[in-house]
């Protein structure tokens, strides 16, 4: 078996994974690590405010409050966002302050959701 082959064996559960039972790809939207925290902090303001994101669950005494970080939090709005709005044109950019990932992000009581 060569190695190109034993990879593709490899990655195949995984990419099953990313797939509801319909078949569709599951996809959230999170920070991107390597971005600043001031870009993000503008990327965040603009999601749960002009945006439209509903934030609520990233305020205190709620569900995705922690963990407190900033990266965090415009995880959980960037991917509120993603999910209401994808179906209308909306993408996971936000100024390259964010990208998709097929792993859910969801930690605890904190859901992240997922619209198909």
């Amino acid at each position: 078996m060569t190695s190109h082959m034993l990879k593709i064996l490899i990655a195949l559960p995984l990419l099953t994974l990313s797939f509801q039972a319909s078949g569709e790809f599951l996809e959230w939207c999170i920070a991107d690590e390597q971005t600043l925290d001031e870009e993000l902090q503008r990327a965040l303001d603009w999601a749960c405010g002009k945006g439209g994101a509903n934030c609520s669950k990233i305020q205190v005494n709620h569900p995705c409050y922690f963990p407190n970080t900033l990266r965090d939090h415009a995880s959980y709005a960037f991917n509120n966002y993603y999910q209401r709005f994808k179906h209308k044109g909306a993408s996971c950019y936000f100024n390259s302050a964010a990208i998709t990932t097929d792993l859910d992000p969801s930690h605890g009581s904190c859901k992240f959701e997922f619209l198909p």
